[in-house]
């Protein structure tokens, strides 16, 4: 039997004017501000107008480690925000944009899937209402006002060799990972090195995605450290005056994007902070505005649980406030087996034995989730390839592991298929059973804060971390940083530093390369292992595949 690809039931939707979408929220026309006829933004005034209202039951998707088999948690999400709609509850979802690196390098979109999908799929991979051009503009400007504060006088006496803020583009550009900047002479500038990141990774983006309204905005864009004085002194964005353009060029970029699922039910797609090396997390003002217009909000946190959920509950959940209800953690019978140990080119046979083997990276997801004081059911992505004994063992085991696991056949039947799980969802929130608590407390020493995460999530013997990142850190305490959390940059794929290292892994150390003060966003980045803040392209990209067919239509969007 064959399938029609994501693209393919993109373009078939029938989706309605935005206008009749924000009827459903109760957001007035004039108060969309159109984006063509089927995206729009939220104006400022209509969210600050709502902050009153009653909220409604916040449920999170996350998933367990990513696999080459596929998860499908923003399919689940989707499905599920569609599952709880046919069950009569008002329902939104609340998902991050897609990055242009990611899309034309491994994933080719980042919308959903089968008949689970938020549209327009293609406008929403590429430039959308182009809040990533803007973000990525305003980062540039910063960067341009800091190297032309030294050019003319350098009037904060900043040591060149101590400039911190790298420059940001949305692409996957190995190249630019490590470079030389104001070569040529006098003209130019003074030479140093610098580097790039990707756009996701910015902490304009972190900022962007925390901030509650423009003034929280330019007071957290003001307080980014950029660089460091001669005698050591942090060099504030303020300082360098830049912090009110940027509000300018970011104005827009802070309004959320409302959008629709195939099944035109209300979707919130705003921000996209990377999981691995950023906090993985949509836009507060978007959850928060949802919150006060729904019944449900369905939204969802990077990669597997040992990131996005943890960041969603450490940083997220801290700074604005929220506790989630449920959550809900996505697996496959696929990715059971990969775990177990099977190739991909083998995933198709039945193997009961190594669905069982595969089940302690599920497991462990499980018990760190429920550290949260969070009810977690498990939701079993359908391939149509499962048999029932696959799925009859993953259930068998989750039982083992006190939560229930649902076949949820979203892919497939869209909000239908998600019915069961969505009831799931129904009994557990409304029961009132989270005891929602983040992992430690605001006062903990930052280093104590990475052990707690590193022992406690990733199950490591040890934290490895030389004393010059220790005296790093305990400056930052006696700076007044100490209260911060900390954001964890490690690869998405093992709950260790290698990504090679599949199941529920013991025994294993957690190496610091660096850390970085985001006093911005207010977080910490700690770089464990290899993991790079600027991905590089697989050898063979997505982008080979995506061109316009003879009708002007995007094809090699997944």
């Amino acid at each position: 039997m064959s399938y029609k690809s994501d693209i393919e039931i993109a373009r078939e939707a029938q989706k309605k004017p935005i206008q009749e979408i924000g009827e459903k929220l109760g957001i007035p026309s004039d108060h969309l501000l159109p984006y063509g006829h089927d995206k729009a933004k939220v104006s400022q005034a209509f969210i600050d107008s709502v902050q009153g209202n009653k909220t409604g039951k916040l449920v999170l998707v996350t998933a367990i480690n990513p696999t080459p088999a596929g998860e499908g948690k923003t399919t689940t999400t989707v499905g599920l925000g569609d599952g709880l709609n046919r069950l009569g509850k008002k329902a939104t979802v609340c998902i991050r944009e897609a990055s242009l690196g990611p899309n034309f390098g491994m994933k080719g979109g980042a919308a959903g899937g089968g008949r689970a999908q938020v549209v327009p799929m293609e406008d929403m991979n590429l430039h959308f209402t182009g809040d990533f051009h803007a973000i990525t503009s305003a980062h540039s400007l910063l960067s341009a006002m800091i190297d032309n504060h030294i050019y003319w006088g350098n009037e904060q006496d900043i040591d060149v060799r101590r400039v911190v803020w790298r420059r940001v583009v949305d692409m996957n550009d190995r190249a630019l990972r490590q470079i030389n900047v104001s070569l040529g002479g006098v003209a130019n500038g003074f030479p140093r090195e610098g580097g790039f990141d990707i756009t996701v990774a910015s902490e304009v983006m972190a900022i962007l995605c925390l901030a509650r309204n423009l003034k929280d905005l330019e007071e957290r864009l003001g307080a980014m450290i950029v660089a460091y004085r001669r005698d050591k002194t942090p060099v504030f964005c303020r300082d360098i005056k830049a912090e009110g353009a940027m509000t300018v060029l970011l104005k827009d970029a802070m309004q959320p994007n409302l959008v629709q699922t195939l099944e035109n039910n209300p979707a919130f797609v705003h921000g996209g902070p990377f999981a691995n090396i950023a906090h993985g997390c949509n836009s507060v003002i978007a959850t928060n505005t949802a919150l006060r217009l729904s019944d449900y909000v369905v939204t969802e946190a990077g990669f597997g649980a040992d990131l996005g959920a943890e960041k969603f509950m450490n940083i997220k959940c801290r700074k604005a406030g929220l506790a989630p209800d449920c959550v809900v953690l996505v697996a496959t019978v696929r990715a059971m087996k990969m775990n177990g140990g099977v190739a991909k080119a083998d995933l198709g046979a039945e193997n009961v034995a190594a669905v069982e083997e595969g089940c302690a990276n599920l497991g462990r997801h499980i018990g760190n989730l429920k550290s949260f004081g969070v009810p977690v059911v498990v939701a079993i992505n359908h391939f149509v390839t499962d048999t029932d004994a696959e799925v009859a063992a993953v259930k068998a085991y989750v039982e083992t592991q006190g939560s229930e696991a649902v076949l949820s056949r979203h892919w497939e039947h869209g909000g239908e298929g998600a019915e069961a799980l969505a009831q799931k969802v129904v009994e557990i929130a409304e029961s009132g059973a989270s005891q929602f608590a983040p992992l430690y407390r605001d006062e903990m020493p930052l280093f104590e804060k990475i052990e707690t995460v590193a022992k406690r999530i990733y199950r490591a013997d040890e934290v490895l971390a030389d004393q010059k990142i220790r005296n790093q850190l305990k400056d930052w305490e006696a700076q007044g940083y100490g209260n911060l959390p900390v954001c964890m940059a490690k690869t998405q794929y093992s709950f260790t530093t290698d990504p090679n290292r599949r199941g529920a892994p013991t025994g294993h150390s957690v190496p610091v390369r660096e850390v970085r003060l985001s006093a911005g966003a207010g977080f910490v980045v700690v770089v464990c292992g290899e993991i790079m803040t600027m991905p590089g392209l697989p050898s063979k990209p997505a982008a080979e595949s995506i061109r316009l067919n003879d009708s002007g239509q995007i094809e090699g969007l997944f």
